[in-house]
């Protein structure tokens, strides 16, 4: 494997470990209410960028990953994240020609995708959350793409 390829796969593992750790951050429950699913960014970012690097195998293996860290239904973030990743997969030449306005949307669009299977798995499984609260980390999600876009891009450039 050349330094090329490595790169991008040791930025990926790196950031999405970052991203994991800052899902678990402890935060008063005004501030959690309006965390933004940040791992699930890292993943639509780098299936959108690098689609060869952050694939399906990535996106399952990082849902699995929150599922255990969060200790929830094993397997829920996973589907819910390959959901989201396929999407992304299936449209990604298409998300990358709009602006970083339109990108926002389509992200808020697809972090309501996310939120909706948890939505339906929970009330599966019999834990239904009915909280109108419950959809403003995709609100927040989109409102941070822009800054998240950014801030990712000079860290993969620089790699």
């Amino acid at each position: 494997m050349t330094d090329r390829q490595r790169t991008p796969r040791l930025t990926l593992v790196i950031c999405s470990l970052l991203g994991l750790l800052l899902c678990g951050l402890p935060l008063p429950r005004a501030l959690d209410v309006l965390r933004p699913d940040l791992l699930l960014l890292v993943v639509i970012w780098f299936a959108l960028m690098m689609p060869r690097t952050g694939g399906l195998v990535y996106a399952w293996i990082a849902g699995l990953s929150l599922d255990a860290f969060r200790g929830i239904v094993l397997g829920q973030n996973a589907l819910a994240f390959v959901m989201v990743a396929y999407l992304v997969h299936r449209f990604h030449l298409r998300i990358r020609m709009f602006p970083l306005l339109h990108q926002s949307l389509v992200v808020m669009s697809l972090l309501w995708v996310y939120q909706f299977t948890l939505f339906w798995i929970d009330g599966v499984t019999g834990h239904p959350l009915t909280d109108w609260a419950r959809w403003l980390p995709a609100l927040t999600g989109a409102l941070l793409w822009p800054v998240f876009t950014g801030l990712l891009g000079r860290i993969t450039a620089r790699g």
